[in-house]
């Protein structure tokens, strides 16, 4: 057993991360302050005794110092290799460190003992067998590396303690083993630890070097079938000359058809890794047919393949006209876009930035005005190549970005898709229904969406299942949409919007003579010179049959009509050919649905009783013309109060409020019976009450609506009007002017009434339909009332209506 004895007073030299046993030399670096803080100290206090410098080598981890150290002497000062100053120190023996004392210099000294590491001699039995055991595995770890000059040295250690300290030249052990072996003073128990951490690094490299062994097998394994499989490919080339076929009639060959195919060079790169993979794997992994169909894909997009733009403006200009009427925003954006390209062509400026000059429209407006079939106009008048993407009901992510391939039956994103359906990268594609997109656990497409319509960043599109980057800043995108409201905010920003607020009647009788009717004399089997229908008969099918902002209805009454004349020739009926005119419209397809109400009896009329107003509203359908009535109730029946009826929205139950209130509070400037207003319960109803109604736009309506009830004055049949009323009477601006002209248009109303801050918004209204409206532009509620009611001799009645 080990004893301690010898008292020592030392400077500390604290090794960072290392560890120096006795027996072991090693050279320090004297740059760090605290080495030669320590190695003056010991020069300076060896002076004055005989014998060489000595330090403490004491082992400091994480800032902590060990309870041992090593007791060093310095055997050379000068410089290391790299011609930094240093110190040769061996280390000597363990000494147990103990209080800190003072010294000599700026380094740190302590007290400590010297422990005794002596064994008696002869060794016993199991002591020698130990010492065997050490090293044999030495050995065997040292022949592995190549150290036969080490080997000599080991064995010829006999000394316990000094074959144990060998250890400390270990690579393999980590700093907290070595500071448990520095800390174990008996020889004989660090011998064994010094057995037990070979030991155990033996078994680890034995396992390292199994699993390499098994490792290289697969992959000589790999490779020998490789080789197989080219030899196997080259004897099928040598059966395929000697029976005539052509090499061309291989379609396996994927190599062959990746270098000849026009690719972008990093998708060149992608596709030839693929191919390394495919001609890797084997006829059974489920990999290869994977591969196969990636790299299909990949070879049939038309990476390099576009078309020349029609640079004919005029001519370009013509093709919209002649195919869609009216629509003139978007033809004249569309005229815009082919004159900056063709002046970016001209000057060299095609790509800039690496973007191309493609564009992102989004056509919103009603059903039926044609915004699906002017995307293939546009595409026939630019020369390109058209393809529909259909988004509504779309609830998977994957669907715009396609799946991952690790996914049975993955496929790519409906625009990538898009672009190899129209075998161009610089196509129309029409994004159809935009506002239909939903969302659910499987992602969000209008996120995904995001990118695609960006112009910032569409030129390195990246498709889930491709992954690799697809150029889509040439494509023009034209998304179409019913409700703009219902497009998410940032995807709406990254579109230009373009407004179809519907046709005047003008224009669908324009539409239907040029366009619908041509179509369905086809589609019923008649010729041209056998049904002919008159403009007076159309211009009757568009205002009093139907009522639209778009042609569908008048597309399907025109059908009828044809398939009624085409039944009654075949019955002997009718005699062809045959014109049809307006009065034969009600013996053809029965009574007109949509009469205006300045046709009406004056009797019949809604506003033929105070308290009823006629206002504009914007529907997904477009404008419309929308009717309120006021009633007060029977002071002794109806309790006080303010009721609300027609599926309204919050904030029109607030506007009709702000209505009220303002009635209350000026209605003797108005000479109104306010009074009426205090104990009887005011009703107010929106007819049509299955349809949902909200929006500001309606007040100034429920405003005149109250005021004709309550001063007895009728609401001028002729006049329709909108507006957003505030609590001090002002007339507030509102959306969809233009769609509401047009409604007024269709319902045969003369005056129309508007804030006067919408003025602007009356330059987007077709000319021939401010000819016949006389609109007017307010500010305030009592302009509203001047214009809109009645005189009071003019048929009022004195009385105030009661509801029932």
């Amino acid at each position: 057993m080990a004893s301690t004895s010898t008292p020592l007073t030392l400077p500390v030299l604290p090794l960072d991360g290392e560890v120096v046993l006795p027996g072991m030399v090693v050279p320090l670096d004297l740059s760090d302050s605290e080495v030669r803080a320590a190695v003056e100290a010991a020069q300076a206090a060896a002076r004055s005794t005989p014998g060489k410098p000595r330090v403490l080598l004491v082992p400091r981890i994480d800032g902590t110092y060990a309870n041992t150290g090593v007791l060093g002497t310095v055997e050379q000062v000068g410089r290391l290799a790299d011609g930094d100053p240093g110190a040769l120190i061996r280390g000597r023996s363990r000494v147990r460190i103990g209080a800190g004392t003072t010294g000599p210099g700026a380094a740190l000294w302590v007290e400590g003992t010297q422990v005794d590491e002596t064994v008696p001699e002869p060794l016993p039995g199991h002591l020698a067998e130990l010492v065997k055991e050490y090293k044999a595995l030495a050995t065997a770890w040292l022949r592995k590396r190549g150290a036969w000059q080490v080997v000599d040295r080991v064995q010829a250690i006999d000394d316990v303690s000094a074959l144990a300290d060998n250890s400390g030249y270990s690579p393999f052990l980590t700093t907290d083993q070595k500071v448990e072996l520095l800390e174990t003073a008996d020889p004989v128990a660090r011998l064994k630890l010094a057995t037990q951490q070979l030991r155990d690094h033996l078994a680890e490299q034995d396992v390292a070097e199994s699993i390499a062994k098994d490792v290289q097998e697969g992959v000589d394994k790999q490779q020998r079938e490789f080789l197989l499989r080219r030899q196997l490919d080259a004897v099928r080339k040598e059966l395929r000359e000697l029976n005539g076929e052509q090499e061309g009639e291989e379609s396996d060959d994927y190599r062959t058809r990746v270098e000849a195919a026009d690719l972008p060079e990093k998708v060149r790169e992608a596709a030839l890794k693929e191919v390394d993979k495919l001609e890797r794997s084997s006829d059974q992994s489920p990999e290869g047919s994977w591969i196969r169909t990636w790299l299909d894909t990949v070879l049939e997009m038309p990476w390099n393949e576009r078309t020349e733009d029609a640079y004919d403006i005029q001519g370009a200009q013509a093709v919209l006209d002649a195919e869609h009427s009216g629509l003139e925003d978007v033809k004249e954006r569309i005229t815009e876009y082919l004159a900056v390209r063709k002046r970016r062509t001209d000057r060299g400026l095609g790509v800039v930035g690496g973007r191309r000059g493609g564009a992102v429209l989004a056509l919103v407006g009603p059903p039926g005005v044609g915004k699906t079939s002017l995307g293939e106009s546009v595409a026939h008048a630019m020369g390109r190549k058209f393809v529909r993407v259909a988004l509504g009901g779309v609830r998977d992510e994957a669907e715009i970005r396609g799946h991952r391939r690790t996914y049975v039956g993955a496929l790519p994103g409906r625009i990538v898709r898009a672009v190899k359906e129209a075998g161009s990268m610089n196509p129309v594609v029409l994004l159809d229904e935009i506002d239909k997109v939903g969302s659910d656990f499987r992602g969000d497409p209008a996120a995904a969406l995001l990118e695609v319509l960006d112009p910032a960043q569409n030129h390195t599109f990246r498709d889930h299942y491709l992954e690799v980057e697809l150029d889509l800043s040439d494509v023009v995108f034209l998304a179409t949409a019913n409700v703009l409201e219902a497009i998410p905010e940032a995807l709406a920003d990254r579109m230009e919007i373009v407004r179809l607020d519907g046709y005047t009647e003008d224009e669908k009788v324009v539409i239907a003579r040029d366009h619908l009717l041509p179509r369905q004399l086809e589609r019923a089997g008649l010729g041209e010179d056998e049904v002919t229908i008159d403009e007076g008969a159309l211009r009757k099918l568009a205002g009093e049959y139907t009522r639209e902002a778009g042609v569908r209805t008048l597309e399907r009454s025109v059908a009828r009509l044809l398939r009624k004349v085409a039944a009654q020739h075949e019955l002997g009926e009718r005699k062809l050919p045959f014109t049809v005119r307006d009065e034969d419209l009600r013996d053809l397809i029965g009574r007109p649905h949509h009469v205006p109400e300045s046709a009406q009896d004056p009797a019949e009329r809604r506003t033929s009783v105070p308290g009823v107003a006629t206002g504009l509203a914007v529907t997904g359908a477009g404008g419309d013309v929308l009717y309120v009535e006021a009633s007060l109730a029977d002071p002794e029946t109806g309790a006080a109060g303010l009721t609300l009826t027609g599926q309204l929205g919050d904030v029109m139950k607030e506007s009709a409020q702000i209505a009220l209130s303002f009635l209350r509070s000026h209605g003797a400037e108005l000479e109104l019976p306010v009074a009426d207003l205090k104990d009887r319960g005011v009703h107010i109803h929106f007819p049509a009450g299955a349809v949902p109604k909200d929006g500001p736009s309606a007040g100034i309506t429920m405003t005149t609506a109250l005021a004709s009830l309550l001063s007895g004055r009728l609401v001028r049949t002729d006049v329709a009007m909108t507006g957003e009323v505030s609590l001090t009477g002002r007339v507030l601006p509102i959306g969809g002017v233009k769609q509401k002209l047009l409604a007024a248009h269709r319902a045969g109303v003369t005056t129309v009434i508007i804030p006067k801050r919408n003025e602007p918004d009356l330059d987007d209204v077709p000319a021939e339909v401010l000819d016949k409206l006389d609109v007017h532009a307010v500010t305030d509620v009592r302009q509203v009332l001047e214009l809109a009611l009645a005189p009071a001799t003019a048929g009022a009645t004195p009385e105030v209506p009661v509801a029932a």
